[in-house]
């Protein structure tokens, strides 16, 4: 079958356009460990520095990131999580937990968040009107693009 020229429309799809690129979401994770600085994120991430600063830059001009200078001579700047940087954040920590569960052992967990509370963070989804836990089996999607149902695009 041939890729639709066409795809469902999508905020998941129109995040990851976004944030789904190689380093992007590493890039975030530093940011909101409060390790801003160039070097630092090169060093912690890995990345080749001339794609680390094409990143850096799509996340600025999205709003995810700022940018602001710590040295003028030499001119030098860190980076900062907006509001909408750190609302991705719990993005981040289901991923991890995700991670910690599905592809490491307890014993072998890079890094444990800690919770104020003091235990070892597990994040979990709620649903804001009710309080109660997400689980998928409770879950209905109703498609609000006119011409789309949950099984694709309906006849023409």
């Amino acid at each position: 079958m041939a890729a639709s020229k066409d795809p469902r429309p999508c905020s998941i799809a129109d995040t990851l356009a976004l944030v789904g690129e190689k380093y992007s979401l590493l890039v975030l994770r530093e940011v909101c460990l409060g390790n801003g600085r160039f070097d630092q994120l090169v060093r912690n991430i890995g990345a080749p520095r001339d794609i680390l600063a094409t990143r850096l830059r799509r996340l600025v001009d999205a709003g995810i990131l700022t940018k602001q200078p710590y040295s003028e001579r030499p001119q030098r700047f860190e980076y900062r999580p907006t509001q909408a940087g750190l609302e991705l954040e719990p993005v981040l920590m289901t991923l991890m937990a995700w991670g910690d569960r599905h592809l490491r052992t307890d014993s072998d967990r890079p890094m444990v968040l800690e919770h104020s509370c003091g235990r070892a963070l597990t994040p979990a989804v709620t649903c804001r009107a009710c309080g109660d836990e997400v689980r998928h089996e409770e879950l209905t999607a109703r498609p609000q693009t006119p011409g789309w149902t949950v099984t694709g695009p309906t006849a023409a």
